[in-house]
């Protein structure tokens, strides 16, 4: 039995007005995170999953973050499984701070001093 590949994209093709899901904790998020993004930590996406389906629009794809790209990987298989149009972002937050993409710090102002934890 097979299964179908994840769907996966490059931090650096995630448009500049994608639909960003950082599935990260507080400390990480606190760090530095991508400006938009919603947050809700990977442990917390079931019991919050109708926040997620109330911010998005029909047809809006989501695309899911974490650090490195594992728990990501994880949350994007089970919002296809609910019917959400999710895809990985490859390689995470590391990959987005890599690719130059801009990100903010704790309460979302854009700061010199924003990293991935």
């Amino acid at each position: 039995m097979g299964f179908a590949p994840l769907p996966e994209v490059e931090a650096a093709a995630v448009p500049a007005d994608g639909f960003l899901l950082d599935v990260r904790e507080d400390d990480e998020w606190a760090a530095g995170h991508a400006e938009g993004a919603l947050h809700i930590p990977m442990g917390q996406i079931v019991a919050r999953f109708g926040e997620l389906t109330e911010a998005l629009d029909d047809g809006v794809r989501v695309h899911v973050v974490c650090r490195v790209g594992g728990r990501s990987a994880q949350v994007t298989q089970y919002l296809i499984a609910q019917g959400v149009d999710a895809v990985n972002v490859d390689g995470g937050m590391l990959a987005w701070q890599a690719a130059g993409r801009p990100l903010v710090s704790g309460q979302g102002s854009p700061a010199d001093g924003a990293f991935v934890l």
